[in-house]
């Protein structure tokens, strides 16, 4: 199935190349760009009792860094910590490192210069740029196990939680036939991640269920990121997730 998706994409680029590469250089000039959600990344929700505090660790690029809503407080990350504060019931020690525009490959500089706390889960946030720069499945794959390995043994994770792609042939901010091209791209790193996740027996997030749950006037003003309801949405995902393999 990848080689053919893999002939399938170079077909049809090879027919409407010039129609994509101008749209791809339009929509770079034109895009709103939003900046990352503000406050502090790092922090702990309470909850009742006095138990440890579980520690939670999200790794990722713009959406992970909260493009698309103001404040970390509606972010992933934060927001994931508070729906596992009660669903645990013991506070949720939480981390983000994240930034804009990063690809899987570039997220592993990322990773080795910042501060990283130790956790016991990690939430990772990427694809999209691996899409929109047509990073090959295989790379893609390569990358994200090279990250995980560079992640767990910083932090001590004992598993983590990869989230999907999301629905990039859905995107507003994309003109047609970009939309439905990256949107195809995007569906084979997905499909590609899925089939990892299962291997390495870690757990897989389904952006494209989060999106069934919302709409696309969720999204932010940019047409490209979650909006707040999306975010909350998403959170509740992984933290459901991450509450069930907890109680195994």
């Amino acid at each position: 199935m990848s080689l053919f998706k893999r002939f399938y994409l170079l077909a049809f680029k090879i027919l409407l190349g010039p129609i994509l590469l101008w749209q791809g250089k339009r929509t770079r000039e034109q895009a709103l760009r939003l900046p990352e959600a503000s406050g502090e990344r790092s922090g702990v929700v309470s909850a009742t009792g006095v138990k440890k505090p579980f520690r939670l660790l999200v790794v990722g690029d713009s959406s992970a860094a909260g493009v698309g809503v103001g404040q970390q407080s509606q972010a992933l990350a934060c927001l994931t910590a508070s729906a596992l504060a009660k669903q645990l019931q013991r506070p949720v020690a939480w981390q983000v490192i994240a930034q804009s525009g990063v690809n899987t490959a570039q997220t592993m500089a990322l990773v080795e210069q910042s501060a990283i706390n130790t956790a016991d889960v990690v939430v990772f946030s990427l694809g999209v740029n691996d899409a929109t720069t047509q990073v090959n499945a295989a790379t893609y794959i390569e990358n994200t196990a090279a990250l995980w390995q560079t992640v767990q043994s910083k932090t001590g994770a004992c598993y983590a939680v990869f989230c999907g792609l999301p629905p990039v042939h859905r995107f507003p901010a994309l003109p047609q036939p970009l939309r439905f091209y990256l949107g195809q791209w995007a569906f084979w790193l997905d499909g590609a991640l899925q089939a990892w996740v299962r291997e390495q027996g870690q757990l897989y997030c389904a952006n494209e269920k989060t999106m069934s749950h919302a709409s696309v006037g969720d999204m932010a003003s940019d047409g490209y990121h979650p909006g707040p309801r999306i975010y909350a949405i998403w959170a509740q995902q992984v933290a459901d997730l991450i509450a069930q393999r907890e109680a195994v």
